[in-house]
Parts: C-alpha cells; sequence; structure tokens
C-alpha cells in the first residue's frame, strides 16, 4: 500500500470539511501555506484537544431496527482513534464541528456521565434493559486513560446490577478487568470488540491510533479465559481492503476464545463519503477507483446507503460473495458457540443501591 508524502501522520482523516449546518467555510490557503513554510511555522499543529460538555441525559433509545441494541450511552463524542470509515463522524457536525480532523482532534468529554447514568438507573419506571458502551464512539479510545469515565461508569452498574455492553477496539478494556468479573459472576456483562484485519500496515492505515491487532486478539483471550463473552465485530468489510481477511480473522477469533463473529460491508453516508475518497485517493492512490467502485456496487452504484435492512449488508455480486464467505466462517468456527442473553432479574432489588430485604 502506497502512502503519500503529504499524508496527516497519526490521523484517518486528511482535512476537514465544511460543516453542512454552517452558511460559512474555513480553508487553509496556498499562500498561508507557503508563509509557515518560509517561517518555519506549522500550519496545523495537530494537536487533540479535550473540551468538557454538560449534557442533561447521557443514555440513549436506539430506534434503528438493525443496529442490535436497544439503549446506548456514550461517553465521549469525536474519537481519537481515527478511523476513516467511521460513521460516527457525521454526529460531530451536530456539535459545531468537521466530521474530518476535528473529529479525531476535538474530543468532547462528558465527566457528569457517571452521576447522569446512576440518576437513570434509579428510576423507578425504568425496567433493565441492556445498555451499551458505546454506539456511536469508542469508549476505551486514548481520552479515558486520563478522565476514566467508562471505568466509573462499570462501577455503576455493577452497584446496580444491571446488564450492561461494550463495544471497543481499544485494550484499555482490560485494565477494568476485575470489575468486568464481577459484572461476568451475574450474567451481567457482553463485549463486542472490533477486529478489521489481522495485517498492522492495513490497521495503521484505516485506524491510525488503535490498539495493534496483537493487543485487541490478547484482550479477546484474556477476557474469555475468565468467563467474560466476547463477540468480534468485522466491521466494516471494505472490499479491496480487507474482504480477503475474513476466513483468517474468524479463525483467530475463535482460537482465541471469541464466541461469536459479526460484520457490516463499509457505507460512507454523508460526509463520509468525501472524507474516504480524499483519503484514499492519497494513502492507496494505486487501487482508489478499484476501492470506491466495488463499495458503489455493494450499495446500488453509491457510496451512501440508508435503507434499513440493506444498509449493513449491501446487495450486488460483491457484497453476495462477502456475506456467503461471512456465512462460512461462521459455520466453520463457531458453530457450537453462541453469546448469551444477558441477565436483567437482578437490577429491580438494587434500585436504591442495595438489596431490599423485604
Amino acid at each position: 500500500m502506497k502512502n503519500s508524502k503529504s499524508k496527516i501522520k497519526g490521523r484517518g482523516a486528511q482535512k476537514n470539511i465544511h460543516n453542512r449546518f454552517f452558511e460559512y467555510s474555513h480553508e487553509i490557503r496556498k499562500d498561508f501555506l507557503e508563509f509557515c513554510n518560509k517561517e518555519g511555522e506549522l500550519a496545523d499543529k495537530n494537536r487533540t484537544q479535550y473540551l468538557s460538555v454538560f449534557p442533561k441525559t447521557i443514555v440513549n433509545k436506539v430506534t434503528s431496527p438493525d443496529v442490535g441494541m436497544a439503549y446506548s450511552m456514550n461517553m465521549y463524542q469525536g474519537c481519537e482513534h481515527g478511523c476513516i470509515y467511521c460513521y460516527a463522524r457525521n454526529t460531530h457536525e451536530f456539535w459545531g464541528y468537521s466530521p474530518g480532523l476535528d473529529f479525531e482532534r476535538k474530543i468532547l468529554v462528558k465527566k457528569e456521565a457517571p452521576k447522569l447514568l446512576e440518576t437513570f438507573l434509579k428510576k423507578k419506571s425504568w425496567k433493565a434493559q441492556t445498555i451499551v458502551m458505546s454506539g456511536n464512539t469508542d469508549c476505551y479510545q486514548p481520552a479515558e486513560k486520563k478522565f476514566q469515565i467508562t471505568k466509573k461508569c462499570l462501577e455503576v452498574f455493577l452497584k446496580y446490577k444491571h446488564p450492561v455492553g461494550i463495544i471497543t477496539k481499544n485494550a484499555l478494556i482490560l485494565r477494568d478487568l476485575d470489575i468486568l468479573k464481577a459484572l461476568a459472576k451475574d450474567n451481567l456483562v457482553a463485549v463486542n470488540i472490533s477486529i478489521t484485519s489481522l495485517s498492522e500496515d492495513t490497521r495503521r492505515i484505516l485506524e491510525p491510533r488503535t490498539t495493534t491487532i496483537e493487543r485487541r486478539l490478547h484482550a479477546v483471550k484474556v477476557l474469555s479465559d475468565v468467563g467474560i463473552p466476547v463477540n468480534v465485530m468485522l466491521a466494516p468489510i471494505i472490499p479491496s481492503i480487507n474482504s480477503h481477511e475474513i476466513l483468517p480473522v474468524a479463525k483467530a477469533v475463535s482460537d482465541a476464545g471469541g464466541l461469536a463473529l459479526s460484520h457490516t460491508i463499509v457505507r460512507l453516508n454523508g460526509a463520509i463519503g468525501e472524507i474516504f475518497t480524499d483519503w484514499i485517493q492519497k494513502t492507496m492512490p494505486d487501487s482508489a477507483n478499484k476501492v470506491l467502485s466495488q463499495i458503489e456496487n455493494c450499495h446500488g452504484g453509491t457510496l451512501n446507503e440508508s435503507r434499513f435492512g440493506k444498509r449493513m449488508h449491501g446487495e450486488g455480486q460483491i457484497a453476495k460473495q462477502i456475506n456467503d464467505l461471512v456465512k462460512l466462517a461462521k459455520r466453520k468456527y463457531f458453530k457450537d458457540k453462541t453469546m448469551p442473553v444477558l441477565n436483567t432479574g437482578l437490577h429491580q432489588a438494587y434500585k436504591t443501591g442495595q438489596l431490599k430485604l423485604f
């Protein structure tokens, strides 16, 4: 894979694109870049900023019928992992930022999330259902090392004996192994770890600030060995980038103790189409047109796909080949494995934070 010398190091997106909600746009002019070069200054310092925000609620009801969760919560908005394909990029526009570089460099931090979660779980009207961290951005992204909001939220789930799902691609999850083991004793936790490739070269360009594949597989094994159920998400599968790795990834996951494999086919909705196209032309110029064409083939001739029932797994010959290969991988490596249904029966007795005696 040929990398452009102009590629911004350590980032997925290679530019900020216009926020569709704004009348005015911001651009870096060539004469400004030339001035910075002559003065020996950096036009862009490429630094990550952490910005505190104060939402009134933290748990979101998920109305989409094909995402596999009913409720989600996100401790952070934006994600420093910088995955170029991330569907969550579009949501950064709602906060007044670009879905491009801003998504990776302006991380919004919800420090009050544990208190908001506790208030929600204590509602008399709430009947326990699995709440997933995170449905949007990774709850174990680099910001978690500093703020530890995810850890504090897990402690709340444990206190109230409430089921929780976790989606991440970061081995930082092992930091909280003791809390996860305590939840697992009552069947209150399931983990979903994203592994899109076994190639470090591919990982570095697709997901520049994520944990290595070796460490992710190690996390699958450690979690599985202590009885914490793990599903691995091969998501997204991108034709001609990682589509040839379905069977090897499935085998590696199964060997590590994973109980299930799920997948999606890449879709580039909203601003992501422009961001991804710019990225692949700079990062993989020789194969850019081929990859973009094959993505379009999976979605009726467009990069954008929003139809429920079609958007996750696509349609057409290329999509069929991918989906059939995933089915084969599941039969071959996960035939006698299954993820458990989490326990929703304990929470009601712990609404006050302690078990009722009468």
